[in-house]
């Protein structure tokens, strides 16, 4: 569920980051990319290869932060799942916050599936819905979806203000228009209620303000084995459609 311990963060850096998250959920909803299940996942081929999971690979010839960017300047080359776009909203909050170069210098080999990410970009998991603060990444469950239609058993979203949230596929809503548009695909008579789950996740701003200053970066390989990057999740949002 992500990376448990923090280090004690410095809350001006903390506001401004989640500040850039807020700004990045904001750019993606209007940057003209789509919704997709992995199976009809699309990308920019001059910057990711797409794989035959439906993830995006970076290309070797390419910087890490030249190819995130490309998703927020050339939106309608790519569509996605949403678990997909909370993580590159995540790695655009970071270069903005430390600059192309050292982000570059710690992400290196990104690889994009679910909730796949870099090991340099700790995630804390909160349990407690009183805890969450915008820039948080928060997920709507809708436990009696219709089970032909799996892309629907919940929403990542951003928190964007106290009940504001950004969801790739369904815009920029407020909790109940969240948990309106799931109740939409539930199980025919269904009565069960989608719902805003009470976990959510952030990055370890502590750590990712070290990475921006060089004598406290790790050191980092060439190329990071792409089968070696973090795999966490918010909710259960998982699915490849066949």
């Amino acid at each position: 569920m992500g990376y448990g311990y923090a280090a004690p963060a410095d809350p001006a850096f903390e506001s401004r980051m989640r500040g850039e998250i807020i700004a990045a959920a904001r750019a993606m909803n209007v940057g003209g990319t789509d919704f997709s299940t992995f199976e009809n996942s699309r990308c920019n081929p001059r910057y990711w290869t797409r794989t035959g999971g439906g993830g995006f690979e970076l290309n070797a010839n390419v910087t890490p932060s030249a190819a995130i960017n490309d998703i927020f300047v050339n939106g309608q080359l790519y569509a996605f799942e949403c678990a997909m776009a909370m993580v590159m909203i995540l790695y655009k909050a970071t270069i903005n916050m430390i600059g192309e170069a050292a982000f570059n210098r710690n992400f290196t080999g990104l690889y994009l599936w679910d909730w796949n990410y870099d090991s340099n970009l700790k995630l804390i998991t909160t349990f407690n819905r009183n805890e969450l603060q915008p820039g948080d990444v928060v997920y709507f469950k809708n436990p009696d979806h219709d089970p032909a239609k799996p892309e629907w058993q919940g929403e990542n979203a951003i928190m964007l203000s106290r009940d504001t949230y950004y969801g790739h596929g369904l815009g920029i809503k407020n909790a109940t228009q969240m948990i309106t548009s799931l109740n939409r695909e539930r199980v025919p008579g269904s009565r069960t209620s989608a719902y805003l789950a009470d976990e959510g996740l952030h990055p370890d701003f502590a750590y990712i303000a070290s990475l921006g200053n060089s004598r406290l970066s790790p050191p980092i390989s060439a190329k990071v084995n792409v089968k070696t990057a973090i795999f966490s999740r918010i909710g259960t949002k998982s699915y490849i459609v066949r």
